[in-house]
């Protein structure tokens, strides 16, 4: 696993396909504050809680000036299902081989019911204006993490 992101070093560029069958890269947000969040899998309830939590809070941190992006390990097919059924309001990117999670540090060993595996651990990682990390949070809850976010990054929420 990759060190853990800390703010102030730049952010790993990338380019991954995304949702609606392009491509989006960290360079098409230059000049603009992001917030990447990294999920395990769409449509499983806690994915899917956050996933709605950043749309249901989308016009307050884009008011505050911040875009969103989902990044997951699933397949492009899935992330276009995910997006029509829970209408998704922001880009999903499929990063099928975790090279991008591992060069945020969301992927790495995981413990689930006494088994250890390689797995996505849920992060979300803020970006600012110049591509620098302005947050690097990591073993993030699915549930009230949106809220928790607004609070760390003084957004009122919508």
């Amino acid at each position: 696993m990759t060190e853990r992101l800390v703010p102030g070093e730049l952010a790993p560029t990338f380019s991954l396909p995304n949702a609606d069958g392009g491509t989006t890269s960290l360079a098409d947000f230059a000049g603009r504050k992001v917030i990447l969040f990294f999920y395990p899998a769409a449509m499983t309830p806690g994915c899917t809680k956050q996933a709605c939590d950043f749309r249901d809070s989308l016009t307050s941190l884009q008011a505050a000036g911040y875009a969103v992006v989902g990044l997951s390990p699933d397949p492009v097919a899935k992330l276009e299902k995910f997006v029509a059924r829970d209408g998704l309001n922001y880009p999903l990117l499929s990063d099928e081989d975790h090279a991008v999670a591992l060069s945020y540090a969301a992927w790495g060993e995981k413990k689930n019911y006494g088994k250890t595996y390689q797995g996505l651990i849920r992060s979300t990682i803020v970006v600012d204006e110049a591509g620098k990390v302005a947050v690097a949070q990591y073993n993030i809850r699915a549930t009230g993490h949106v809220a928790k976010l607004h609070r760390d990054l003084k957004i009122a929420a919508a």
